[in-house]
């Protein structure tokens, strides 16, 4: 496959994408832009979910990361079962009976403005890294299969990926984007399907469950070594608290189900969501074991996330697997990367800047837009200066490792807040959240150099038991203010 036809489809896609911004940003306003007027069919927002749940890291990373940890992902997955549930019995119930834009006004009401600032402050800097780190992926890939044949620079590739973003994203916001990640995770499940059945057919594989089952790569359980990373309960606990922040505790992801017509449309979203998505992750394991089975079999030298990309544009699989794959992998990583730009705009312009509270609607506007512009900016130099600093190690291990030491604080505020009736001094909580992310990594640095024993995705829970006991040790007795619960 020629750069020239990568290149063609990538602006073809993009077209796609700018169209369906036409139609459903007419006559667009903020609550539009932050909310879809509440009108989005719930199977839509849930059906678009997935493709902005995966992204561009999952579509390579996860395939990559079977060489050398087999299925062990998939008990993270499991975890992600418990995750959801709290998030649609306890999180959508609190978040529609309060009717939020942005759910980070829970913290306002619960405790004060300085919990409010922090809670929103975190998201802004989790997700900002986060969509960084999956645009990077991609970017790279795209740079190496396509760009740099015709000498365009990093930053130009950066630069433009930001602007298309920006193009059909200003303005129908989060309307827009649950209608284009409905068609990028329609794009995303076909392309692994394809490359699925074109590897399988390349090994005469019959019956790919049988093969899959059969793989020494397939070993799903870890419960030798508690000590390691893979241990199974470090795993699937943090599976269910990742779930928990990622989805319930981000405004990226609760703003699209709370675009739903009422909560029990929220709820059956994330109810036919998680099924699907535990599903989806399978296949891209499955897929995973295909691909390093090939590069064995073919001895081709391709580790971790330049697997799936080696085999499908030069690993003589065919002109249909390269398509799909670069179809897939651009889908995958803009469904992600439109709604953080959306969300980043929402919490900013709402918690941050609270321009529904401060300036009439025109202002509103103009400073939404303003917003919108900034983070555009900001996400391409976060990319451009991760560049030069990630290490030879898989992205998707990094996103959670960081999303560990970020979202711990809001995982400790929000329990504090949900499941105490304790009130805590709300000019301590910057305090509390900035502290709890340094005393767990210099625990954690402790335990590995001293013990050999890596907390893994388990920081997350000790972060936010820290930020927990944190709060706690503040706290004061309760006079007058209801738990919102």
């Amino acid at each position: 496959m020629q750069p020239i036809h990568i290149a063609l489809l990538i602006l073809a896609y993009f077209g796609v994408l700018i169209f369906i911004s036409f139609l459903t940003s007419k006559s667009a306003t903020n609550d539009t832009f932050f909310k879809a007027n509440n009108k989005s069919p719930w199977y839509i927002v849930a059906f678009g979910m997935i493709g902005a749940s995966l992204s561009g890291v999952t579509f390579i990373s996860v395939p990559g990361w079977v060489e050398a940890d087999a299925f062990s992902y998939m008990q993270v997955v499991l975890g992600y079962i418990i995750g959801y549930a709290i998030i649609g019995l306890v999180l959508m119930p609190l978040y529609y009976r309060l009717n939020l834009t942005s759910i980070y006004t829970y913290l306002q009401d619960r405790f004060g403005q300085n919990a409010y600032k922090t809670g929103s402050a975190f998201f802004l800097l989790s997700r900002t890294i986060q969509a960084s780190f999956r645009l990077f992926l991609v970017a790279n890939v795209l740079q190496l299969i396509v760009f740099d044949m015709y000498g365009v620079p990093f930053w130009v590739t950066v630069l433009v990926t930001i602007l298309l973003i920006w193009l059909y994203t200003f303005k129908g916001g989060i309307k827009t984007i649950v209608w284009t990640d409905t068609l990028q995770t329609l794009f995303m499940l076909i392309a692994v399907g394809v490359c699925i059945y074109s590897i399988s057919d390349q090994l005469h594989i019959g019956n790919l469950l049988n093969y899959v089952a059969e793989s020494d790569f397939s070993k799903t359980f870890f419960f030798d070594d508690i000590k390691s990373k893979n241990y199974f309960w470090k795993q699937f606990i943090s599976g269910a608290f990742i779930a928990v922040v990622m989805t319930g505790l981000d405004q990226d992801m609760m703003q699209k189900n709370l675009t739903c017509k009422n909560l029990k449309d929220a709820q059956k979203n994330i109810f036919w969501f998680t099924i699907v998505l535990v599903i989806v992750n399978f296949f891209f394991l499955a897929l995973g074991i295909l691909l390093t089975d090939f590069a064995i079999a073919n001895e081709i030298d391709a580790h971790k996330d330049a697997l799936f990309p080696t085999l499908a544009m030069n690993g003589g699989l065919g002109i249909t697997v390269s398509l799909f794959f670069i179809l897939g992998l651009i889908a995958a990583a803009y469904s992600s990367a439109d709604s953080a730009l959306t969300s980043l705009t929402t919490s900013f312009s709402i918690d941050i800047l609270e321009i529904d509270k401060k300036y009439n609607i025109a202002d509103q506007i103009k400073i939404r837009k303003r917003a919108h512009v900034l983070f555009s900016f900001l996400l391409a130099s976060t990319i451009l200066i991760f560049k030069y600093f990630i290490a030879n190690q898989s992205v998707i291990e990094k996103i959670f490792q960081f999303a560990g030491y970020t979202y711990g604080p809001l995982l400790g505020l929000y329990a504090f807040g949900m499941f105490t009736k304790l009130n805590t001094k709300d000019n301590r909580i910057p305090l509390v959240a900035i502290s709890s992310p340094i005393l767990t990594y210099l625990l954690n640095y402790f335990l590995v150099t001293k013990y050999a024993f890596d907390f893994g995705f388990f920081v997350l829970i000790i972060n936010g038991l820290i930020t927990f006991l944190g709060l706690f040790l503040f706290s004061k007795k309760p006079h007058g203010i209801e738990n919102k619960l």
